[in-house]
């Protein structure tokens, strides 16, 4: 649990807070790295918000109404492998004491392309970005949605390379599909527990 310091926030805290990883600029927002990016992109896209950077914050965040609940989205302006100092005081800024509210949404090499899996807790598998965010958070009980984007065949690029490119055209209507996916499990979860978010979305 993380605790509200002194002049933090003071009113109703968000119901969920989701972070959409990537990196920052417009080189990189449109490859495989930023699909957790594309997911918030396409939450406030749903609900007419607008991505606005704070005075003092590493992020783009905005607070969305949703029926009658609190979604708090962002994205930080960090690098990847920076993203916890983005996260902890976002966590601050919108009161999530329960960090089983924090929903964190990446990119995935051991998924392939149209396939999305959430996650509660558990190991980084490699991921720069998530190991910045439990390092500064200090536990990893938090919740992650992982979008596939499948690996490169081993003799044409390394993994990191890969990601830092833009999907191929066949493979768009398959992510397109998954970030409204992943999109449609962070809403689920305004009132649904992760356990049952599990068992929706991670059969396919």
């Amino acid at each position: 649990m993380v605790r509200r310091s002194r002049g933090e926030r003071k009113g109703t805290p968000a119901d969920l807070l989701a972070v959409g990883l990537g990196n920052p600029g417009e080189e990189y927002a449109r490859t495989r790295h930023n699909a957790g990016a594309w997911v918030i992109d396409e939450l406030v896209r749903r609900h007419d918000g607008r991505l606005r950077r704070g005075k003092r914050d590493n992020a783009l965040s905005d607070e969305l109404s949703v029926g009658s609940r609190r979604l708090a989205v962002a994205t930080p302006t960090t690098f990847m492998n920076e993203s916890g100092r983005a996260v902890v005081p976002l966590v601050r800024r919108y009161g999530i004491e329960d960090l089983r509210r924090l929903v964190v949404v990446h990119d995935e090499l051991d998924l392939p392309v149209g396939r999305l899996k959430l996650k509660f807790g558990g190991g980084m598998a490699g991921n720069k970005g998530l190991r910045s965010i439990r390092n500064h958070l200090h536990t990893d009980e938090f919740a992650r949605i992982r979008i596939g984007v499948g690996k490169p065949d081993s003799d044409t690029m390394k993994g990191r390379d890969y990601v830092l490119r833009r999907p191929a055209r066949t493979e768009r209507p398959e992510l397109e599909r998954m970030v409204a996916e992943a999109a449609d499990a962070i809403e689920y979860l305004l009132d649904g527990d992760i356990e049952t978010a599990m068992n929706r979305f991670n059969s396919g």
